[in-house]
């Protein structure tokens, strides 16, 4: 598989107890407001380390989570909304070992329905969603 310059891979682990999903919504890099409720986690930035580094250094960041990687979920190829690349979301389902202690740039973060997210929710929160379901239920 080719990926473009200018492109992302982010991972975020999926985070699902008694058919609940572990959102959150966080203030940007530039102290913005993201108005849309997402799976945690963040670009790679370090790409000599494997992808289940950072998804757990970035679930740790933002909502102080432990958490144990049960196994790859899905994988989301979407244009970059800025540039001629890609962004590659990489999804693994995951169980926290810990609770939850919001980070600094953590605005508000809940547990929602798996049938029953907000309007407010991230397109790849839905794919993921479906895809869980298809395989768990």
């Amino acid at each position: 598989m080719f990926i473009p310059e200018q492109s992302i891979i982010a991972v975020g682990p999926v985070i699902i107890e008694d058919n609940k999903i572990l959102l959150n919504r966080e203030f940007d890099k530039d102290g913005l407001e993201k108005k849309q409720f997402m799976i945690p986690g963040g670009k790679i930035n370090d790409y000599s380390l494997p992808l289940e580094d950072t998804c757990r250094r970035e679930v740790m960041e933002e909502l102080g989570l432990e958490i144990e990687i049960l196994s790859p979920l899905d994988t989301i190829m979407i244009p970059h909304p800025k540039t001629n690349g890609v962004i590659l979301l990489v999804h693994y389902l995951a169980k926290r070992l810990n609770e939850v202690e919001p980070g600094e740039r953590t605005i508000e973060w809940d547990w929602f329905g798996i049938d029953a997210l907000p309007d407010n929710v991230a397109d790849n929160v839905r794919t993921v969603v479906e895809t869980y379901k298809k395989h768990n239920q």
